[in-house]
């Protein structure tokens, strides 16, 4: 899956409250994943493991100034 599926998918989630009711019970990636495809969104567990990646550079980046 690409990258731009993944930030469609955060960006409606974002804001749609129905999607993040729907989303609220996934308590795993596996569910997740498997909850957006039900959507209609094709992400997988590599696209979530890229972004969390990528948000704990930042948070790093911050950290140091």
């Amino acid at each position: 899956m690409s990258w731009s599926e993944l930030e469609r998918f955060v960006d409606d989630v974002e804001a749609d409250s129905s999607l993040q009711r729907a989303l609220k019970h996934c308590r795993s990636r596996k569910e997740l994943i498997l909850a957006a495809w039900r959507l209609g969104y094709r992400i997988t567990r590599i696209d979530l493991q890229r972004a969390w990646q990528e948000e704990q550079r930042e948070q790093e980046q911050a950290a140091q100034g």
